[in-house]
């Protein structure tokens, strides 16, 4: 039967709602067995399971489309609460200051996070489609919780060394935090990316292996 990508718009969605998510809610922090996590944890880890699934379905090109796709959405989320946040409030218009508070951006947190998200994204997805092509497709499990440990362990370094070196004493404990915290969760989230994987697969009668990829980051083939 015909190969389809009907659906690949839904999981493009799911991803980019989960990154613009995470980033929102990411400014209220929490403790948990007496370590601060901020509340993305709770969302940004769906960003590589979608990630997973682009990739292990449509394959890496299809993937770098998506997570670039991603950051230019994550961008306009950022110079549009910028511009928000400038715009001279109504007199009557109490609510400037926890705008600012809770919506607005340090130049530092902004950059260390634009980083991450990219390196972190193409760690996992390169990670997993070599991963399948090595396993020949099987053990699924094995390739979505060793791209995804891959990817988390680069993203948390790169974002906590940018956003908090010379202003946090401890920045190893920082970062081993929240990797464990990311990569347990896709762990606990296996049998959901096996079900919508397979899913999918069935739907889209699809499953791409990229043997002949070209795996630049900013290739446009």
């Amino acid at each position: 039967m015909e190969k389809s990508t009907r659906l690949l718009p839904v999981i493009t969605a799911l991803f980019v709602t989960a990154l613009l998510t995470a980033n929102i809610i990411a400014v209220k922090l929490f403790v948990v067995a007496g370590v601060v996590l901020p509340a993305g944890v709770v969302v940004f880890p769906l960003s590589y399971l979608f990630g997973d699934v682009l990739t292990e379905v449509y394959g890496y090109a299809q993937a770098r489309r998506v997570i670039w796709l991603g950051f230019f959405c994550n961008l306009l989320m950022v110079v549009a609460i910028y511009v928000g946040q400038v715009l001279p409030p109504a007199g009557f218009w109490q609510g400037q200051g926890a705008y600012e508070s809770i919506l607005g951006f340090t130049p530092r947190l902004l950059v260390a996070s634009f980083i991450a998200y990219l390196i972190g994204e193409f760690a996992n997805s390169f990670v997993l489609a070599k991963l399948k092509i090595l396993t020949r497709g099987r053990w699924l499990w094995t390739r979505t919780i060793s791209s995804t440990a891959v990817g988390q362990a680069l993203d948390s370094s790169v974002f906590i060394t940018i956003a908090f070196a010379g202003s946090v004493p401890d920045l190893g404990s920082l970062i081993l935090a929240q990797w464990l915290f990311k990569t347990l969760y896709e762990i606990v989230a296996t049998p959901l990316t096996y079900v919508v994987v397979n899913r999918l697969k069935r739907a889209e009668k699809i499953d791409t292996f990229d043997y002949d990829t070209n795996f630049s980051p900013v290739s446009v083939t």
